[in-house]
């Protein structure tokens, strides 16, 4: 297997790696993960802002954060290439900009739900990581940027669904097209990738690690689903609330751990009140994170995956004499009986449902949050061709997703007194009709 520079990628680059970097004009690539596709993208930016005089480079993804990854190893590149190029002092190098002695300027944003605030530039290059999860309306609002200058665009993703631009690119005559498998990767981890061949649906790895698109993919949440549901700004925390924490810890061979809090006060009027992400943590430090926001929200119920590296923290918490009466584990692999039918149902599925029903009849509101919305937003439902099997649901970035269905779960399932159904069935607004004398009077009209 070939060995790999990872702090300088560029000393062995693979042939389709420097086919890339030959290429001229439009680029549109899609891969497996973990291939190289932005290590890639990343020297043949460094080297077109170092060869080129007074040029503007925008970097977008959907999120900062994503777009934040791309942008730093340019920076990385260009430092160890040339570091005498670029800017110091008040034009040094920031979180969004660099600044090179030869004029040229690189740009790195996110893009937003609409791309309104790339809309002011007027750009010679634009680099879209992730470029498959950007709404369409960013790509009306960003494309006029190259009008003037009859730039290049280069696009790099894992493919999504069969529909929008990023596709609609791979069958654009002005595009050179770029397709690059994991199994095809000279440093591949081939043991890996029969682990997830053998946990994961035949769709889930075509489409991450094959880098296919897959025709049995739909969304399962809607743009118009998400802009409705998703308005929420942050506020300071109230008291005498109930509040539940959903946690979708860092899997093996990713950085992130998420911890969704919700208030789960009224189940018909459920409030996100904090989206927390954190990145490379040990088990420990993400353990202590629960309980450190244990003892600020008091929790009626903490929901965690306890499979694979969540298991460690849930017996943890379970032996905690503050948290053993509160956790649950919430395990994608368990399954949930249906009282009604003769059938069992797989958990994941059900909650993934669960959240989408209470988006549909508006019965809760989430934060205002890019990466909240981008997480919404890649959650795929693959559905069986055969009709036989049980419809699927999984994402690319699920993880906030994942934290929000556990704490609307633990929400559903939350016991009521007797005082508290009777307000329930008052603040739903729609659950029924009171009599009182002649006539009737709506639920939502009467107060306690």
């Amino acid at each position: 297997m070939m060995k790999y520079n990872l702090s300088e990628p560029w000393l062995t680059l693979d042939k389709w790696q420097k086919k890339v970097l030959k290429t001229k004009g439009n680029i549109v690539m899609r891969s497996g993960r973990q291939v190289g596709k932005s290590a890639i993208i990343s020297v043949k930016c460094g080297e077109f802002a170092m060869n080129h005089k007074d040029k503007t480079i925008m970097v977008i993804a959907k999120v900062e954060r994503q777009s934040q990854l791309l942008f730093q190893k340019i920076l990385r590149y260009i430092h160890v290439k040339n570091k005498d190029i670029i800017m110091g002092g008040v034009d040094r190098p920031t979180k969004t900009r660099i600044k090179l002695y030869n004029g040229s300027i690189i740009y790195c944003l996110p893009a937003g739900d609409t791309g309104y605030g790339i809309m002011g530039f007027t750009i010679d290059l634009l680099i879209a990581d992730e470029a498959a999860f950007i709404p369409e309306e960013v790509w009306n609002s960003v494309i006029p940027t190259l009008a003037v200058t009859k730039g290049d665009i280069w696009l790099l993703s894992t493919p999504f669904i069969k529909e929008g631009y990023y596709y609609n690119c791979f069958n654009d005559p002005t595009f050179t097209s770029f397709h690059q498998s994991s199994e095809d990767c000279q440093r591949r981890d081939d043991d890996f990738l029969a682990h997830k061949k053998a946990t994961i649906s035949k769709a889930q790895y075509a489409q991450m690690y094959l880098g296919l698109f897959v025709d049995n993919l739909k969304r399962l949440y809607s743009d118009e689903l998400i802009k409705k549901c998703c308005i929420l700004k942050r506020k300071p925390k109230e008291y005498s609330r109930d509040f539940f924490l959903g946690v979708d810890c860092a899997r093996m061979g990713e950085n992130e751990s998420t911890f969704e809090i919700l208030d789960g006060t009224h189940k018909e009027r459920i409030i996100q009140i904090e989206n927390i992400i954190t990145t490379k943590t040990l088990t420990t430090e993400t353990e202590r994170k629960i309980l450190q926001l244990e003892k600020q929200y008091d929790f009626n119920k903490i929901g965690i995956d306890d499979g694979g590296l969540g298991v460690g923290i849930f017996d943890h918490l379970l032996e905690n004499s503050i948290t053993k009466r509160k956790i649950v584990a919430l395990n994608n692999a368990s399954r949930d009986k249906d009282k009604d039918k003769d059938t069992i149902s797989l958990l994941k599925e059900d909650m993934y449902i669960h959240l989408l029903t209470l988006m549909e009849k508006g019965k809760i509101k989430l934060l205002n949050d890019d990466n909240v919305k981008e997480s919404l937003r890649c959650i795929l439902a693959e559905y069986p061709q055969d009709h036989k099997n049980k419809m699927l649901i999984w994402g690319k970035h699920s993880h906030i997703t994942e934290g929000i269905i556990r704490a609307c779960w633990l929400i559903k399932k939350k016991k009521l007194s007797i005082e508290q159904e009777a307000k329930e069935l008052v603040c739903s607004g729609y659950f029924g009709m009171f009599f009182f004398g002649v006539g009737i009077i709506p639920a939502s009209q009467l107060l306690f």
